[in-house]
This record gives C-alpha cells, sequence and structure tokens, in this order.
C-alpha cells in the first residue's frame, strides 16, 4: 500500500505503542484519527505532530457513542484505508484474586471493542473497492500463555482466532488483516499490568517501524501474523 494521503484510525493512540504508530504514519503522510481516553496526552500529540493528526476522544468500550462518531465521521467517500486496534488493558493476577471487573474490563476493551471497531469500518472499507489494511494488535501472551496472566492471555489468544478468521473471510475484498504478536515493551503497559520493566525491553517507535512496513508490502501480499520479541528478554 501506498500510504501518503491514507487515513488510518489507531485506538489507543494517547501513549506508547499507540502514539508511535500515530508518529510513525504522520511521518508518511497519513492522516491519522487517534482513538483515546485521555484528552490531554491526545491533545500534545496533535500539538506534535500537526494537522494529520486529529484527536478523538472516546471511549472506545461504548458501541453507541463508537457508532455515532463513525456515522458522522465517515462517509463512502471518506474512510479509513487502515485500522489499527491497538487499544489494550492488562491487569495479571491469579484467577482466584482476580476482581470480575478488572476481567469484563480487559474482555470489553481487548476484545468485544475490537469487534465493535471492525464492525462498523470493513463496511466502508467493502464499499471502498481498493486494498485496506486492518492490524490487531494481539500479544506473546496470545501464543504462549503464564501463570497469573490467564484473562489477558484469554483475550489475546481469542484476537488471534479472531485475526484469522478475519482474514480468510476479507482477503477477497483486498481487506488485509494482520495480528502483530509484540514481547514486552518499553511502555507505561506493564507498569500499569503489575510487572516491572527492565532495558531490553521493546522500543515503540521500533515495532511501529515494523507496523508501517508491514502496511507498505506490495497490494498481493499477506502478512497474516507476525510476532516480534526482545532478543535477550
Amino acid at each position: 500500500m501506498f500510504l501518503e494521503n491514507k487515513i488510518a484510525l489507531v485506538s489507543g493512540a494517547s501513549k506508547g505503542l499507540g502514539a508511535a504508530i500515530a508518529t510513525a504514519l504522520v511521518a508518511k503522510k497519513v492522516n491519522v484519527y487517534g482513538l483515546g481516553r485521555n484528552s490531554a496526552a491526545l491533545n500534545d500529540l496533535h500539538q506534535k505532530l500537526g494537522k494529520l493528526f486529529v484527536p478523538v476522544v472516546l471511549d472506545i468500550r461504548e458501541e453507541t457513542i463508537l457508532d455515532t462518531w463513525i456515522t458522522n465521521t465517515f462517509s463512502e467517500n471518506h474512510y479509513p484505508q487502515i485500522l489499527i486496534n491497538n487499544a489494550g488493558v492488562a491487569q495479571f493476577n491469579a484467577i482466584d484474586t482476580l476482581s470480575m471487573d478488572a476481567w469484563k474490563n480487559m474482555i470489553d476493551t481487548n476484545l468485544n471493542a475490537v469487534h465493535y471497531l471492525c464492525s462498523k469500518i470493513i463496511p466502508l472499507m467493502k464499499q471502498g473497492k481498493q486494498t485496506a489494511h486492518i492490524i490487531n494488535i494481539g500479544s506473546i501472551l496470545g501464543k504462549v500463555s503464564a501463570a497469573s496472566k490467564g484473562a489477558y492471555s484469554a483475550t489475546k489468544y481469542a484476537l488471534q482466532g479472531y485475526s484469522e478468521a478475519l482474514f480468510k473471510e476479507l482477503r477477497k475484498d483486498q481487506i488485509k488483516v494482520t495480528c502483530f504478536n509484540p514481547g514486552s515493551m518499553n511502555t507505561t503497559f506493564f507498569e500499569s499490568s503489575g510487572i516491572e520493566g527492565n532495558n531490553n525491553m521493546l522500543d515503540p517507535s521500533a515495532l511501529a517501524d515494523i507496523i508501517t512496513f508491514i502496511l507498505e508490502s506490495p497490494d498481493n501480499v499477506l502478512i497474516d501474523e507476525l510476532s516480534v520479541r526482545p532478543l535477550n528478554p
């Protein structure tokens, strides 16, 4: 895909990998709608990136609000050719100490919201009749789980299967689907989930460059899944 002047929608764009992806895409002259709940962080990113980055403050777990925004923003003549489902939350606890609220929050953010966005954006992509690309940000923990990570892994294993089904469903519509599975990243994500970071974690900007490479692959090339790990975790 030739990226210049394309439209991208990136969820969880206010910080971490989402902000790095938005930055990399704007550098390629992509028009980016960055979704998130942190208005201050989104506005700071807008000040940094300029008019090609449009901050959108909303909660993607709220289907009705999301549907209204998409209806008011996009049409068959103006729609995202790129959808990056990046927003995600994690809480790592033993199953018998994990709260039901934490479980539901991970299901709603990491899985339900992905389906909300896909189900509303894919019809627009189909009408456009040009190559489009959906990248779902999975995790190494969607391939190999570990103790105290069951709930988060459940969402990412599900996302892996969802992505595989989507790519088989949409490939004839010229819509690519990739499940991108990063290992530990040097972001606040791991701090919020209760894991101490280290200097060997992956840099978000490096991962954003890989995602840009995937998007720029030739139209007849589909990278349906890619895992990226720290060399020395």
